[in-house]
């Protein structure tokens, strides 16, 4: 306990930094196309640290997450073999990807729109969108669209309930903490239930997709 306090005491100190924004719009927009960590608990904490500031924040990290995501598209169309294919490879996604090309292909916009807007990594979405030769306009609005619904919903909820949710967590941060994690974990086996196939037990052929060509 002692260590997560001190570890939150510290992020919260730099969330609150004077360059806190520019670190949020850098972190957002490499996620997008080849970090691995997520943007979505610094954004929270700086949420919290300014609550008044909380949809300014939220608008910062869904424009440079597209923008970012403009980034990744570009490594799948021009740089696939040379960037994208080891980016995807390093971070254990090369499998993903025939599956996410039929995805894309199959249900275009909306399987960007769900990418951008849940757990399911979306550096492997924009990199493959741009191999396939996604529409590019319509990629961009599909991320917009999916970005700016996970974090304007939570620059709004902190800008509304930011001081009692940050009394809260101040005082309950073992058991947040937890509720967290468990809400991650239940996002992730919900979305694993939603693209495994239907109701009736067929399994969906894009998720048995182990090949892809470009365009």
């Amino acid at each position: 306990m002692r260590l997560i306090r001190g570890l939150y005491d510290w992020t919260m100190e730099k969330a609150a930094h004077p360059h806190a924004q520019g670190w949020l719009a850098f972190f957002c927009f490499i996620e997008s196309s080849f970090f691995p960590i997520p943007p979505h608990p610094l954004l929270g904490l700086m949420c919290l640290a300014e609550p008044k500031k909380a949809i300014r924040f939220a608008m910062i990290a869904t424009i440079a997450s597209v923008l970012g995501g403009l980034f990744g598209y570009a490594i799948g169309y021009f740089l696939y073999e040379t960037v994208g294919e080891w980016v995807l490879g390093v971070l254990g996604l090369s499998e993903s990807f025939p599956v996410a090309a039929c995805y894309i292909r199959e249900q275009g916009a909306a399987a960007v729109f769900l990418a951008a807007g849940t757990p399911i990594p979306f550096k492997l979405m924009t990199i493959t969108a741009g191999f396939i030769e996604m529409n590019i306009v319509t990629f961009a609005l599909a991320a917009l669209a999916g970005r700016a619904l996970i974090f304007m919903v939570v620059g709004i909820l902190f800008q509304v309930f930011g001081a009692p949710i940050k009394r809260v967590i101040d005082e309950y941060l073992g058991t947040v903490t937890t509720i967290f994690v468990v809400l991650v974990v239940a996002g992730f086996v919900a979305i694993t239930q939603f693209s495994g196939g239907s109701d009736d037990g067929e399994i969906n052929p894009c998720d048995l997709a182990t090949e892809v060509t470009p365009g």
